[in-house]
């Protein structure tokens, strides 16, 4: 039988309460891995039900998809501006200036294409999934699709990881292609760089899998979105106050997920760019 902290000697007690503490955070993170393998079972089960989740995969493809089209292009143009301006400015001299086509690829392409469109979705397109899933927890709509013989992850989370899983890719080649336009104009119209050095530097030991990289990121970026803050939405508690939780939770969970998916892509297919 265990004993209250307070009943042990003092100079026990602060390592008794170190140690009970390291204990249930390990105790909290198996269970919360091993409720999201269960979550998994149930969308992979979710997937035996077509009439169900095509219908649906439509719909959600047009608003994680389309509807992010602004934000993803006016990100993108930013951020492909901003790399050619501070390339420019921090050359030595003497520098080719074909460096800045070169460094604006390297830096869109494979990284922060990818990266800034899954972060800055996990805000738009996650936050919103959790929180109409939460919403539909806890106003019981969850529990009437199960009562109607509605599979309730098949209808609701299925959809939300297909349409994620192929319609990121998408935006990410849509801000790939913006963040090198935007750093083209940039540097050729306001840097004075000469159009030819930059298209040079663009085309200098480009491969397609560059390309490959980029996607596999966004597919991964993707299903990690829709996979944690659905499953965050889906176990909404405690009414109002738990969605907003529950939606906090879910944006600082998955970005450090996504941050997590990419140094691991870094560090195995890293490699492979260099061939």
């Amino acid at each position: 039988m265990s004993r209250e902290t307070g009943q042990y000697p003092v100079a026990q007690r602060a390592s008794i309460r170190f140690f009970r503490r390291i204990t249930r955070f390990w105790l909290a993170m198996f269970r919360d891995i091993g409720l999201r393998g269960y979550f998994l079972r149930d969308i992979l089960r979710g997937f035996g039900d077509p009439a169900t989740y095509v219908p649906e995969t439509i719909r959600q493809m047009r608003y994680i998809g389309v509807d992010s089209v602004p934000l993803t292009v006016l990100v993108a143009a930013f951020i492909g501006g901003v790399i050619a301006v501070l390339t420019r400015y921090q050359l030595l001299p003497g520098v080719q200036l074909s460096i800045i086509g070169l460094a604006s690829r390297l830096m869109i392409i494979p990284e922060l294409g990818p990266l800034l469109t899954g972060l800055v979705l996990t805000g738009r397109v996650g936050g919103r999934m959790t929180a109409e899933i939460g919403t539909m927890r806890v106003t019981e709509q969850i529990d009437a699709l199960e009562t109607l013989a509605y599979d309730p992850v098949a209808f609701l989370i299925v959809p939300r990881l297909l349409a994620a899983t192929v319609v990121l890719p998408m935006l990410v080649i849509l801000a790939d292609a913006t963040g090198l336009l935007a750093a083209y104009f940039v540097s050729v119209q306001l840097t004075g760089v000469p159009s030819q050095d930059f298209i040079e530097g663009l085309r200098l030991g480009f491969g397609l899998f560059q390309v490959i990289y980029s996607l596999v990121k966004a597919t991964m970026f993707g299903m990690a979105i829709a996979f944690m803050c659905s499953y965050e939405g889906y176990i909404t508690e405690a009414g109002a106050e738990g969605v907003g939780r529950s939606t906090a939770r879910a944006v600082v969970i998955t970005s450090v997920t996504i941050l997590v998916l990419d140094a691991v892509t870094a560090a195995v297919l890293g490699p492979l760019l260099q061939t």
